[in-house]
């Protein structure tokens, strides 16, 4: 198939295109204009002929596009706001090769709302809940923040006041813009009690800004997330999670980074897993756990936390399961059920060069085989070993005077696939 030349033109967000003379150029010599009903009004006073195809969703515009190469058009798909921020220009990015492809921006609802308070874009965080579970805004909830969300029917201004006050924000301010560059245009800021009690449907073209006020603190603000702060069927901070001592080490040995796919065998109640996934939401962490019992809170905790787009629970058995997943570069097996050399082997060979395998161990037998790995390992150089031994104890009063429960010993074991350094 022919490769023709994209031109991707963001129309701003004014009723009538102001377009730059390179856009309004590519758009007049253009065979063909691809573009949603909306976009028709706005630019049909620039239009040549006759020569505009509806889009009703994103699945169709891939099949107009292939018919336009067939027949050798000219063509121009029309943008709502800036192409490359949020918009529909990076589904092209990953569809098409760079040199096909034209971009030309132009003033998105989210440069429109900021300015319409004053708001540095340098001070704002964007979040898309378009298409995206309404949970994640969780992830964000954080002390005096000032969010851009970017909405759909299920995350409407009210939905949002209701995760404000659950989250402990009930000072926090919503403004809503409706209609950005249109003669109905209104902007109006509620309290989020205000909101939330609101009868009122929003139209479906606007933005919503939330500054977060408050105190906060019924979700966590950094790493090292309190053991009470997860549900797991016991009573607070018991139950199956690695505590948080133990998960801020593991957090820094695994270093999770952006495009890491993790796997997190012998999950539990996920505490490890959502400790990973809630500080990087550009990670995607596997837990796999085959208990039935932890499942149910695994899932709850995912929910909770809002991880629910990087978070994916795989219910079965380890490593049974690693043939359906996609290939991982970094692996924690905190749980085992007796078979902790067959997963190693079994997760080491799938791992690539550089990749970690890091594992934990609190019997004495679980220890020593892990010893022996290490040993095995360093002996064919073909990894880089380190480990560490955890012992803690915490602190609590009780009748005026201190006490202590000290917690059983763990020893962490990381494994860097590749040449002793």
């Amino acid at each position: 198939m022919p490769h023709i030349a994209l031109h991707i033109i963001g129309l701003g967000i004014s009723e009538k295109a102001a377009l730059s003379a390179e856009a309004a150029t590519a758009l007049q010599s253009s065979d063909r204009v691809i573009g949603w009903a909306r976009h028709q009004k706005i630019i049909e006073p620039l239009l040549t002929c006759n020569n505009f195809t509806e889009v009703k969703k994103l699945s169709e515009l891939q099949a107009l596009i292939n018919d336009a190469s067939e027949n050798k058009q000219s063509l121009s798909v029309l943008a709502s706001g800036d192409p490359l921020h949020y918009g529909i220009g990076l589904w092209f990015t990953k569809k098409f090769p760079k040199e096909q492809l034209h971009f030309y921006p132009a003033v998105s609802s989210i440069q429109g709302a900021c300015h319409k308070q004053g708001l540095a874009l340098q001070n704002v965080t964007v979040v898309s809940l378009h298409g995206r579970p309404l949970q994640k805004i969780r992830t964000q909830l954080k002390k005096n923040r000032t969010l851009l969300i970017l909405t759909d029917k299920n995350s409407q201004p009210q939905a949002l006041a209701e995760e404000c006050i659950a989250a402990g924000f009930s000072d926090s301010i919503i403004t809503v813009h409706e209609m950005l560059g249109y003669q109905q245009e209104v902007s109006t800021s509620y309290s989020v009690r205000e909101l939330s009690r609101l009868n009122k449907e929003f139209d479906p073209l606007h933005v919503t800004v939330m500054q977060l006020k408050g105190e906060g603190g019924v979700l966590p603000e950094f790493p090292g997330i309190p053991d009470h702060y997860y549900e797991t069927g016991a009573a607070p901070g018991k139950g199956m999670i690695s505590k948080r001592e133990v998960r801020l080490v593991i957090l820094s040995l695994m270093q999770p980074a952006n495009g890491d796919v993790i796997w997190d065998v012998g999950a539990g109640c996920g505490g490890v897993s959502v400790e990973l996934s809630y500080w990087n939401k550009k990670v995607n962490v596997y837990a796999i756990e085959q208990h039935a019992e932890r499942l149910v809170y695994l899932h709850k905790n995912r929910e909770k936390f809002g991880v629910l787009q990087n978070l994916h629970i795989v219910e079965g058995k380890a490593p049974h399961v690693f043939k359906d997943l996609p290939m991982p570069n970094k692996v924690f097996i905190g749980g085992s059920d007796g078979e902790l050399k067959s997963l190693i082997k079994k997760a080491w060979e799938l791992l690539p060069q550089g990749g970690c395998l890091l594992a934990s161990g609190v019997l004495d037998s679980t220890k020593q085989q892990l010893r022996g790995i290490a040993e095995q390992l360093s002996l064919a150089q073909t990894a880089y070993v380190e480990t560490v031994e955890l012992s803690v104890k915490r602190g609590f009063v009780v009748n005026q005077k201190m006490d202590y429960e000290v917690k059983r010993p763990i020893e962490l074991f990381k494994f860097t696939k590749g040449q002793q350094r």
